[in-house]
């Protein structure tokens, strides 16, 4: 047989006694709280506009820089020879060839490329390149 030995035990009781305060637990979140009407579109005012106005200067940005790099870049139409009519001059003829434009730097590349020589009625004028 084996000897089972036992040692007593002591609960000693501690020398200052807390008191435990139990508080309610609250919440932190307020769940399903709703923002007022007016707090709505008061908010979705102020998006609409701060939108906008990015897109203002998203677009006054672009002009400053060179307008959009997707732009098609312009095109002048094929070199057409144009025939001179009776009464023309390098005016008139610079006026059709470029309506809605400055004639004055068609004239004087029209002048240069002809060397002072006169227009004559049926001649086949090309644009200067």
């Amino acid at each position: 047989m084996a000897a089972v030995m036992t040692t007593p035990r002591f609960e000693m009781e501690p020398a200052v006694t807390r008191t435990v305060r139990r508080v309610a637990p609250r919440s932190v979140a307020r769940r399903g709280h709703r923002a007022s009407p007016a707090t709505y579109w008061r908010r979705r005012v102020v998006a609409v506009a701060v939108a906008v106005a990015a897109l203002v200067m998203v677009g006054k940005a672009g002009a400053a820089l060179g307008d959009s790099p997707l732009a098609v870049p312009e095109r002048r139409p094929a070199a057409t020879p144009y025939v001179v009519q009776p009464g023309d001059s390098l005016w008139s003829i610079a006026a059709r060839l470029e309506p809605g434009r400055d004639p004055r730097p068609l004239v004087d590349a029209l002048a240069v490329s002809r060397r002072g020589a006169p227009l004559v009625p049926g001649e086949a004028i090309t644009r200067p390149g």
